[in-house]
């Protein structure tokens, strides 16, 4: 079972989130990983251990990454199925042991039991004026949580079910 290193960094390239994750496969839609519950999830000053199993997808060319989920129990509550990072395109290392991406504060949230939604424009909007996103980041963030947006209410793949045979796969392993 191969590792690969998830890394997350702010515009001005300091730390954000960071986890190690198994490496599952690629196909049409990118490269595939799987964080199994109780994976730790660290940024500075914060870590907690994911509440559930999860596959994250890291497109070949699209600027964001996503995460589908499966329900836990009521000790270990996730209320999103799909939780989407609005990113620059991830770039892995020549070893394919690390991925990194600057997180651009926006996220697309698929509820269990709602509508889908972007959450953090607050917190884009404030981190747009502290890292001063130029005009072109601004824009692909926007565009790129739209697009997303209205791929999740529809299905579209690889939003639909394209992620359940990976997340079925890594769970039966």
């Amino acid at each position: 079972m191969t590792m690969v290193r998830v890394r997350y960094t702010k515009y001005d390239g300091g730390a954000h989130w960071a986890l190690d994750a198994r490496l599952l496969g690629e196909d049409d839609a990118g490269t595939w990983v799987f964080m199994p519950r109780g994976t730790v999830q660290v940024r500075p000053g914060v870590s907690f251990e994911a509440a559930a199993d999860a596959v994250g997808l890291f497109p070949h060319d699209q600027p964001w990454v996503a995460w589908f989920s499966t329900p836990v129990d009521a000790l270990r509550p996730i209320s999103h199925q799909t939780y989407v990072d609005v990113s620059t395109v991830p770039v892995w290392t020549a070893d394919g042991r690390e991925v990194t991406m600057v997180d651009l504060d926006l996220d697309v949230i698929a509820p269990f039991d709602g509508e889908p939604f972007v959450d953090d424009e607050d917190e884009f909007a404030e981190h747009r004026v502290r890292y001063g996103y130029p005009d072109d980041v601004v824009a692909l963030a926007e565009r790129s949580a739209e697009d997303v947006l209205a791929a999740v209410r529809t299905g579209a793949e690889p939003f639909g079910s394209a992620w359940r045979p990976w997340l079925d796969g890594a769970l039966a392993r």
